[in-house]
């Protein structure tokens, strides 16, 4: 199950990455468009560092129970 929580949050910062670059190529062309973009890097980024601290309590709370 951790691999799968290790994997979750790189798909998070895959689509943050993406967001990114279409902000960069999109903000002259269609501003309005690119806004939604911006939601999508700012929560992505936020997901991503929410969902690896919770893999690292997991890991350590795991890590606690087995000793």
């Amino acid at each position: 199950m951790i691999k799968i929580l290790r994997y979750t949050e790189y798909l998070y910062l895959a689509v943050a990455i993406f967001s990114l670059y279409r902000i960069f190529t999109d903000w002259n062309v269609n501003r309005e468009g690119t806004y939604i973009f911006i939601f999508f890097a700012v929560v992505s980024i936020a997901m991503f560092a929410f969902r690896r601290n919770y893999r690292k309590k997991f890991e350590q709370r795991k890590k606690d129970n087995q000793k």
